[in-house]
């Protein structure tokens, strides 16, 4: 079991999460509710979703902003007074990005850059930025995007001294009954006594709980200095696995249908290449990726290269611990959403 980080390092404090309302949005506030932090802003773009969120959680802690990070004025305005920016506001919908590219590079990377500008503009003392391992050896729009959008963050925090804002990246995998996830569509798909839709039952993928997603966020909070990239070590299963587990979970019998690959979709994923492997830093339950500190005088390295990277390998999803059946149902069954689909009052 992961290391579970406290919340004291907020105490007093105003946090700002952009792209508030999503899947991760949701699980910081309930994370941090009940803490000592003073106040938590939550920037988006949708007010349906925030006034959802209002109704239900009736915090006083709770400040919301309508606003979009390409607009560099409403971040920047939702920025003063903030001490941490948790920046989560992105298009995360592979096929989506496939068919509007240049969208995914307005909110995924110059969205990110006014994110990080107002932050610098306004003193915040650190801002994680959340990636995806679709960000490594991209093959789709929303891959690419989010890969350029590390790169702009790293490059960022080169030109900022210690003193200043600290900017730091989190890398993680699929996360588990997310808004959008497979998990949600396979589920919705046995309910309603339909075929279940698999793409390709040999593909793999990592899997994580939202509350992992918050605990590296943490980490990276706790740990982190400017332009560090931190990964969580996490098991995977095939997409065929997940599809026969639920099945199993809701007692159906309903057919599982291949329908072959979506726009942009890879066979596995990848948390860390080859050749950052070779300069990360095994922490235990995590990676972590220094930020890359030579300059633009590349004839000082030309006698100096990196670490012999025949020795090593990326880290996939094809070759972390595979979960067996069991696993990935004790996994799906301690899911809130999960819970709620079966009827279930309390966890397992």
């Amino acid at each position: 079991m992961k290391k579970q980080f406290d919340t004291l390092g907020f105490k007093g404090k105003t946090l700002l999460v952009t792209g508030g309302t999503g899947s991760f949005g949701n699980a910081v506030v309930r994370r941090f509710m009940h803490s000592d932090i003073r106040e938590i802003r939550i920037f988006s773009r949708d007010e349906k979703k925030q006034d959802d969120m209002r109704h239900e959680l009736r915090s006083s802690k709770l400040k919301f902003y309508i606003g979009d990070v390409r607009d560099f004025n409403s971040i920047n305005s939702a920025m003063r007074g903030v001490d941490y920016v948790f920046s989560a506001a992105a298009l995360k919908q592979v096929p989506s990005c496939e068919f509007y590219p240049l969208e995914a590079v307005y909110t995924n990377v110059l969205g990110t850059e006014n994110t990080l500008n107002a932050a610098i503009n306004n003193g915040v003392k650190k801002v994680i930025v959340l990636s995806t391992d679709k960000a490594v050896h991209p093959i789709n729009a929303m891959g690419m995007s989010k890969a350029l959008m590390e790169k702009v963050a790293v490059a960022k925090s080169r030109n900022l001294a210690p003193e200043e804002t600290t900017i730091c990246v989190t890398r993680y995998g699929n996360v588990m009954a997310s808004r959008g996830s497979v998990i949600t569509l396979f589920t919705n798909q046995i309910k309603g006594g339909k075929p279940i839709t698999v793409t390709d039952p040999d593909m793999t993928r990592f899997m994580m709980s939202l509350e992992d997603a918050v605990e590296l966020v943490l980490f990276a909070f706790t740990k982190g200095q400017g332009g560090d990239t931190f990964v969580q070590k996490a098991p995977a299963a095939t997409i065929g696995q997940l599809a026969r587990v639920l099945r199993f979970i809701f007692d159906s019998d309903t057919e599982i249908n291949v329908i072959g690959t979506r726009h942009g979709e890879k066979k596995h994923e990848t948390l860390l290449n080859l050749e950052e492997m070779v300069n990360s830093e095994d922490l235990g339950d995590y990676y972590r990726i220094p930020s890359d500190t030579r300059d633009l005088n590349y004839a000082l390295y030309f006698e100096k290269g990196v670490k012999n990277l025949s020795t090593l390998e990326s880290y996939t999803s094809e070759n972390t611990v595979r979960l067996t059946d069991e696993d990935l149902k004790k996994i799906l069954l301690n899911l809130e959403y999960i819970q709620k689909e079966l009827g279930l009052e309390k966890a397992v």
